[in-house]
């Protein structure tokens, strides 16, 4: 099926047992505005993991979507504030160490994205997640089972291109951040701008992971 296509047949399979879920990362806006196209009556949950640590730039992009589309957007958030997460953990992104980074990604992503999920009686969710963007992504079906829930990948075979095709033709606005050379962003401390030397999900984790986590089978970090 067609991108659009498959998330109308997610919202009739599951009713209101379907989420959607965004970063309102550098192509968010895309699935947004298919679910915007789709849903009518349809009071679909966009679930938002905000980690705390998203760039300003995130935040104004984020106001814009919302105003623009009116969707329900649930920003989610970890009961642990960074203040305190520091305060217990330190700067985790900054030791250089993989376990460091997974135990971050699980406090502030995983772990308030599976609550949301939980509180939402989910059984299926979508995303914007693409099979270039990293090897494991390249793994992917289009639908998986993914911690007991069904993970819809509507976007799974488009490329680069076809996102900012369908962005322009449709007159959706850019991530601010795009124009200054990213082509992935999330956390303002783990993201950076494309070089010579590093490019997509390369930019991100300070080049350790390409994955934080939300889009792995099983929950890492168990025990922290």
């Amino acid at each position: 099926m067609p991108a659009k296509e498959r998330l109308a047949w997610a919202l009739d399979k599951f009713g209101s047992g379907f989420v959607l879920t965004t970063s309102f990362g550098i192509q968010s806006s895309v699935l947004l505005h298919m679910l915007f196209l789709l849903q009518g009556g349809l009071d679909v949950p966009v679930i938002w993991v905000d980690t705390g640590y998203l760039p300003s730039e995130t935040y104004r992009y984020a106001e814009e979507l919302t105003q623009q589309f009116g969707l329900d957007i649930r920003p989610v958030q970890s009961p642990m504030s960074p203040a305190r997460m520091e305060a217990l953990y330190g700067c985790l992104w900054e030791t250089g160490c993989v376990d460091d980074i997974e135990r971050y990604h699980l406090i502030r992503k995983v772990q308030p994205l599976e609550k949301a999920f939980d509180d939402n009686k989910a059984l299926c969710w979508a995303s914007g997640v693409r099979g270039g963007q990293t090897q494991h992504r390249g793994t992917m079906n289009v639908l998986d089972l993914i911690r007991g829930r069904f993970s819809l990948r509507p976007l799974l075979e488009w490329t680069p291109k076809d996102v900012f095709y369908y962005m322009q033709e449709n007159d959706l606005p850019q991530h601010p951040l795009f124009e200054k050379g990213y082509s992935t962003v999330g956390d303002w401390h783990s993201s950076s701008a494309d070089s010579g030397e590093t490019k997509g999900r390369g930019t991100r984790f300070g080049g350790l992971k390409e994955e934080c986590g939300i889009h792995l089978p099983g929950v890492m970090g168990e025990g922290i």
